[in-house]
């Protein structure tokens, strides 16, 4: 099952105005030994990769340079989507969240276990943006010109941003 939000602009977290937050709940088996190489191994299928691994952040931040997936591998957390004003979302360990750019997010709380893999498109540079440290309007004009990937770090070719993303 896969949910899609569509966050607006609140006047400091541009987040994105055509394309929504995609949440693909139960993407992958995370009760395998190393749920990470899991999450891994189906971004890389699907053509995304910079994998990392650690937490979210507990400050509001976005990127205005590419996309981002966020896999839940251990543990669950509880994140801000779209700056202050927001809507919370729970994510627990097989879930992974599509965020195209500009969507802000924050850890909330989690659980002591979390562990997150996060992914990108390729050819999408990573920033890191707070929404107090300015330059919003330069960053929405990023925003707007980052392309939409060919796949899904989940589905690839065949579901869930092909299909939701398509029109937007």
């Amino acid at each position: 099952m896969t949910d899609a939000l569509l966050l607006s602009d609140d006047g400091e977290t541009p987040n994105n105005p055509r394309l929504p937050l995609l949440v693909h709940h139960r993407a992958f088996n995370a009760s395998v030994p190393q749920p990470a190489v899991m999450a891994e191994s189906l971004f890389g299928a699907n053509g995304w990769g910079g994998f990392w691994r650690n937490g979210i952040y507990p400050f509001h931040h976005y990127h205005s340079t590419c996309h981002e997936a966020l896999a839940i591998g251990r543990g669950w957390v509880e994140v801000r989507f779209g700056g202050e004003s927001g809507e919370t979302v729970r994510l627990e360990a097989g879930d992974v969240a599509v965020l195209p750019a500009g969507t802000g997010h924050k850890r909330v709380v989690a659980s002591d276990d979390l562990l997150v893999i996060g992914a990108y498109p390729p050819d999408q540079p990573l920033d890191l943006i707070r929404p107090e440290e300015g330059g919003r309007e330069e960053a929405i004009a990023r925003i707007a010109e980052v392309p939409t990937p060919a796949t899904d770090p989940v589905y690839g070719t065949e579901g869930g941003l092909k299909l939701r993303w398509a029109n937007a």
